[in-house]
């Protein structure tokens, strides 16, 4: 598995009164081994430090090696910290898909919003979506043999001509045989099936429903997402967005499927994404219908999610008394109508609240969603608002310090629109509490 010291992690700090510390592990150590086998990253890390007895070789500042005996409980973490999380560099995306949005952002942005990561331990650790292209014979064995599960595996088509088609990358036609593999060695995963009208859906996406739901229960469950198209697309292929008509027929496709699974298996399985009902025009199914929530990172029930919270908090908070003002909410174009739904079942004693779509100017195209507004579009947006005070959601900055994707700041948002104004998290009961006036009273209290 790779020379001991070439494969050396350098420990920045160790936790104090931890049983690394007690045990003598300094910063300044280099991790070699643990029980005889070279710590690669940190998948490597975590599953070898899951045992009792540990004998962790480590070279010193003094380039002196020692070997420190360590027993402990299984789940006890050792209390050490390296200059890294993943431990090493992460492996980047080999493929060229053909509705790969990055390749579709506007130039001029952050270094780190072009970096495209296709990794298998960021998958297992974070939750990302790999392709499983770019692994190596070695890379495989090792996910089984680490028994790295669940992954999250950028699926999009299970027709092997179909799929290289779209990923640009003679590897992707192998996504059954990998899945296969998988799945006969206890390995399970999650999908994500990122759908271009014409190219994956209608009988593809049915030859993609019934491979993967052949693989049930390894294979847990399957995301429906359409693809997103921005104003950026100057030599890339050919792609149309769904439309009102095109999307309804998707979310009846996926119906099929779900009460196919749940008479089976007691599973829906396959769930299309909250785009699609926006989309579609279509109401967001309940609560139940998500069971778990098995890709809510995904954009799987976020909605649903988000009203389960806020009924919640209507149940409890519901006869507390609002902050009378003026309040405007700027959000999506696409879940701009279903907060006006939403919030037409509260009254709010005197509260003046207005739901303000925002158009997404900066990346253009056919981008509707709140995530990817930019302190540009606000400002835009916003330039005739009267409100006391404004919400906007969390999810538009994605940078330390309350950084917009244009690098726009919160701070200079406000200043330009000399408004206060107040990100809310995407939990429905703090957007309730928000209506309140809980953040409001905050500022004035400043």
């Amino acid at each position: 598995m790779g020379n001991v010291e070439t494969n050396a992690q350098r420990i920045v700090s160790v936790t104090p009164d931890g049983i690394a510390a007690r045990s003598g592990l300094r910063p300044g150590d280099a991790l070699c081994a643990i029980n005889g086998e070279p710590v690669l990253d940190q998948v490597d890390y975590q599953f070898l430090t899951a045992k009792r007895h540990l004998t962790v070789s480590v070279i010193g500042e003094d380039g002196e090696k020692r070997a420190v005996e360590i027993h402990k409980l299984a789940e006890e973490p050792l209390g050490l910290v390296f200059s890294s999380t993943l431990m090493s560099k992460p492996r980047v995306c080999r493929n060229k898909c053909a509705f790969c949005f990055i390749d579709q952002m506007p130039p001029g942005l952050r270094e780190s919003l072009y970096v495209k990561d296709d990794d298998w331990r960021l998958s297992l650790m974070m939750g990302n979506y790999v392709t499983l292209t770019n692994l190596s014979e070695a890379e495989f064995r090792r996910i089984i043999a680490r028994r790295a599960s669940p992954l999250y595996i950028s699926v999009h088509a299970t027709d092997p001509d179909v799929r290289v088609r779209l990923m640009r990358n003679p590897n992707a036609r192998y996504i059954m045989d990998h899945l296969r593999r998988f799945a006969a060695n206890g390995i399970s995963f999650h999908c994500q099936i990122v759908l271009c009208p014409g190219w994956n859906d209608g009988e593809v996406l049915e030859r993609t429903l019934t491979d993967l739901t052949a693989l049930y229960p390894a294979a847990r469950s399957a995301a429906l997402v359409p693809v997103g198209l921005t104003g950026y697309r100057e030599g890339l292929e050919q792609l149309d967005a769904y439309t009102v008509e095109t999307a309804s027929v998707v979310i009846d496709q996926a119906q099929r499927w779900q009460q196919k699974m749940l008479a089976e298996h007691g599973t829906r399985f396959v769930f299309p994404s909250d785009e699609f009902y926006c989309e579609a025009h279509r109401p967001i199914p309940p609560d139940e219908a998500y069971e778990s929530y098995p890709q809510l990172e995904n954009g799987v029930g976020l909605l649903s999610c988000f009203e389960r919270e806020f009924r919640a908090a209507q149940r409890f908070l519901g006869d507390e008394p609002a902050v009378p003002r003026r309040v405007l909410l700027a959000t999506g174009e696409s879940v701009a109508p279903w907060f006006e739904q939403l919030l037409a079942t509260q009254k709010f004693e005197g509260v003046q609240i207005e739901i303000r779509p925002i158009k997404n100017y900066f990346f253009g195209g056919h981008v509707t969603v709140t995530g990817l507004l930019t302190g540009s579009d606000f400002v835009r947006g916003l330039e005739d608002c009267t409100a006391d005070e404004i919400l906007i959601s969390e999810s538009t900055m994605r940078h330390e310090g309350h950084v917009f994707l244009d690098d726009m700041t919160l701070e200079e948002l406000q200043a330009k629109i000399g408004i206060p104004i107040h990100p809310v998290g995407n939990d429905g009961g703090d957007f309730f509490s928000a209506i309140l006036g809980e953040l409001y009273q905050q500022e004035e209290n400043r």
